[in-house]
Order: structure tokens, then C-alpha cells, then sequence
């Protein structure tokens, strides 16, 4: 049953329809019947959907099983997991997502596992999409097979930005710059792009695969045509298996239309693995090591495993929020909303049918995240495309599980290269179209700060 807050408290928040909405007790489930209320601290993220039908149990433990193995070079006796690489940037799934969670930044000497480059040189491939570099291909890989040469590494320099908030409070932010060294095959163009990617949380994908794509587009406005400073836009992107362009969802540039097709990237980007949806290796011309090494199969993860380890991604569990209806996580909520900050991160939808999963269908969601693209201002711009994003666009990210990541993940740092080292720094570094929520942030009282990262926190 529906408790609306005290009446000192109420506010008006727009909801995905554009309608006026009072809050209520259903942001307690985020997930709506799908939450893990259950399962909670260093495993928060690791749980199935609540309602999970028991014909898909099985199928959950067994991708379980596949997102958590590391896979080994071909031939081996383990011929359901081999064919790692020539080229790779992780063994397993789960060594980008410990626990199913999100990856932090190497420190110095540390292997860069959970952080990639994306790659291209400008201008636009036949699909629309970013064009790889004729050497490195779209993605940088520092691993690789025995006499293969590995591409290079990622070495991350880092300067200290000095910031005062509105009551003289200082703060600093680390703006990182990223290179490579010891490119493997060839010297590097001095107009390659480099994009960053950290891995993100894993929870809630089937969810917001399951929002309806008319709901997704009511919401766009390229134009700003309401005059509120916001201009989300949607994504379309190259769908490999329907051969078309569909809305995409998924990726920190909303680059992929699927969760089957970012699984299916992931395995073939970060672990040389292919699969159904992308059945080739990647290997450039100029990599002859790569292209002679032996393979695991064609393809290399079967389609049985790799829809079980699809179904798995999309119905990991959005954890229950915690101190949830306590006074400064109350107004921290209203404060969000006051500041602008839902103009992007769109609180609740509801989900429609989802094609394979009944379990994800019509449940109300809380996952604050519009889907589209929106201009984040220079300090944040990668200056690298993708399909429609331009180089300071970038995707509305969920903000579920935000406050459970150091008890899962052990830190605190945020935005798409882990850059922000807590929650403030990560609103800190808003700008573009979210400059004026950043400013209303920067200069609140100490304790409105509080209150909205106490808020935050919470989800």
C-alpha cells in the first residue's frame, strides 16, 4: 500500500510520462518484485530477481558459472572454455565486475583490469558507428597469448584540480590523462581517439531493456524546445544480428541496443571470445600473430552457454535501498529533485513485456536514468563519437546499487574512468547540460550536501 511522505515534505517530481507525481513508498523496491531484499553488503549485486520463475533457475546458476570462469587458450581438455584471446584485456567476466559490480582504476603497477580504451580514428564506418584503428582495431588490449605481441599499456597521468564550495569549503578533483606505451604494432596517430571505459554494475539490465523504447523516446528533446537547459537524445545504433539501427540502452554511450548484443561485445572485446551474435575474430591485418593462433570453435562460446550467461545478465537483482524514509535521506530526495538533478536521472519507470523474461514485464522501476544522451561539458568529453554521440555526450547512468559499492567493490570511485574518487566529486565534474544542477550542488549549506549524498547513498 502506497504511504505518502509528510505532508512538510511533499513535492512534485516529473516522472517519465511528464505527469506530476508525489513520491512514495514503491522507491523502497527499486526493482518493484524483482528487488534483492535479501542478499545485501559484499554480495549485494550477486542475487537473482526475487521472482525469478523456477524454470530459469538453472539456466541463472549455469551462466553463473560462465561469467565467473576464466577461460584458457585452445586447444585444452576444457573445450566449453577455451579460446581466450589472441588478444584480450581479461580472462573472465567477473574479473572486469568483482561480484558483479563495478571496477575502480589501477594504481600504479596494478593490472588494468575493469578499465579500457575504446579506439578510433575520425570518421564514420559503413553501419555509423566509430572506425577502428587499421592496426589496433577499436579497442585496446594489453594481454595476449604466448608469441603474440600484446598492443600495449595504459599508463594514466593525473593533475589536481582545486574547487572552493559556495561556503568556502575546498575540495580538489583528479582530471585524468591517458596514453599508451609500448604500442605493439606500430606507432600511434597523433589524431587517434581514446575513450576510457570503466566496467559498471551489473544489476537491473533486463529492466531497462524491458522499458518500452515509445516511453524512452517521449522523453527526448534535441531542440530544448521546453526551455529547461536539458536536451537528451537517443542513441541509434547498429544492431548486428537484425542488420538495422535500433534505440540504444546500454554502454556508458548508450552504444548497444541489447543486453544479448553487449554480452556478446564484452566476450569478444575483452576476452577474444567469440559467439553467436559475433562469430569472427578481430584480429587487423597487420596482427598476423593473432590471426594464426588456434581457436576455440566456431564460435568459441556455444549458443547454449552464451544465453544462459545473457539470461544471467539481465536478471541480476537491483538491491533494496537502505535507510530508506530516515529525515536526511528524505530531504536529500527533495533536494535532488529541487537542484534539477531528476531533469536527467528520471526516477521510476514502468516496464512493459519483456520478450523472453515474464518475470521483468510491468514492474515499477527506480533505476534514475532517462537512457539518452546528454552534453556533459568539456571537462568530462572524451572528444570520440559513437553512432549519434557526439565527443561530450554521454548516457544517463542508472544510479541503483550507487550507495552499495564500496561493501561490494571496496571504493568509492564513480563516472565512466572511476575518475571521482567519492559521490560529491562525481557531481563535481557535472557540466554542459548539468552545469546548473552542479552549481546548485557546489553552492548548498554543508548539511544540504550531506543530505543529497546521504540520499544517493541510500539507493
Amino acid at each position: 500500500m502506497r504511504r505518502l511522505l509528510p505532508a512538510a515534505l511533499l513535492f512534485s517530481a516529473c516522472t517519465a510520462g511528464g505527469d506530476a507525481a508525489e513520491l512514495d513508498e514503491s522507491s523502497q523496491l527499486p526493482g518493484g518484485a524483482t528487488t534483492n531484499t535479501l542478499l545485501l553488503g559484499s554480495n549485494a549485486f550477486a542475487s537473482p530477481i526475487a521472482n525469478l520463475l523456477p524454470e530459469h533457475e538453472g539456466d541463472f546458476f549455469s551462466g553463473n558459472s560462465f561469467f565467473n570462469a576464466a577461460w584458457v587458450s585452445a586447444p585444452a581438455s576444457t573445450t566449453a572454455r577455451d579460446g581466450l584471446g589472441p588478444l584480450f584485456n581479461a580472462r573472465s567476466c567477473s574479473a572486469c565486475h568483482f561480484k558483479d559490480g563495478r571496477a575502480e582504476p589501477p594504481g600504479d603497477g596494478e593490472d588494468h583490469l575493469g578499465l579500457l580504451l575504446r579506439l578510433s580514428v575520425p570518421g564514420t564506418g559503413p553501419e555509423g558507428g566509430p572506425v577502428g584503428h587499421e592496426l589496433y582495431g577499436g579497442q585496446l588490449q594489453p594481454f595476449a597469448l604466448p608469441d603474440v605481441p600484446a598492443e600495449g599499456t595504459i599508463e594514466i597521468t593525473s593533475e589536481e584540480l582545486a574547487g572552493t564550495y559556495g561556503d568556502g569549503v575546498p575540495y580538489s578533483l583528479s582530471a585524468p590523462t591517458y596514453t599508451i606505451a609500448d604500442p605493439g604494432y606500430g606507432s600511434l596517430p597523433d589524431d587517434l581517439l581514446i575513450s576510457p571505459r570503466i566496467a559498471p554494475i551489473m544489476v537491473g539490465l533486463g529492466l531497462l531493456e524491458a522499458i518500452p523504447e515509445d516511453a524512452i523516446r517521449a522523453a527526448v528533446d534535441p531542440d530544448d524546445l521546453d526551455d529547461d537547459g536539458i536536451s537528451g537524445r537517443v542513441n541509434e545504433v547498429w544492431d548486428h544480428e537484425a542488420q538495422t539501427l535500433r534505440l540504444g540502452r546500454f554502454g556508458w554511450k548508450a552504444d548497444q541496443p541489447s543486453v544479448r548484443q553487449q554480452v556478446a561485445g564484452a566476450f569478444l572485446g575483452d576476452m577474444g571470445i567469440t559467439s553467436p551474435v559475433f562469430p569472427a575474430e578481430e584480429c587487423t591485418e597487420a596482427q598476423t600473430g593473432c590471426r594464426a593462433a588456434a581457436t576455440g570453435g566456431t564460435p568459441e562460446i556455444e549458443a547454449e552457454a552464451f544465453d544462459k550467461t545473457v539470461l544471467y545478465s539481465s536478471v541480476l537483482a537491483v538491491p533494496v535501498r537502505r535507510r530508506f524514509g530516515t529525515a536526511d535521506v528524505v530531504s536529500g530526495e527533495a533536494l535532488f529533485h529541487a537542484m534539477g538533478c531528476a531533469s536527467c536521472h528520471t526516477p521510476s519507470w514502468t516496464t512493459g513485456a519483456h520478450p523472453t523474461l515474464p518475470e521483468l514485464s510491468g514492474q515499477r522501476i527506480w533505476p534514475y536514468t532517462d537512457l539518452l544522451l546528454h552534453d556533459m561539458g568539456d571537462g568530462l568529453a572524451d572528444r570520440r563519437p559513437v553512432f549519434a554521440a557526439d565527443g561530450r555526450e554521454w548516457k544517463t547512468p542508472p544510479l541503483w546499487g550507487l550507495g552499495l559499492v564500496d561493501d561490494v567493490n571496496g571504493h568509492t570511485r564513480y563516472l565512466h574512468d572511476g575518475r571521482a574518487r567519492a559521490l560529491a566529486e562525481a557531481i563535481l565534474w557535472h557540466g554542459g547540460e548539468a552545469e546548473s544542477a552542479k552549481e546548485a550542488f557546489r553552492t548548498a549549506s554543508a548539511a544540504d550536501r550531506d543530505a543529497v549524498l546521504a540520499f544517493l547513498e541510500s539507493l
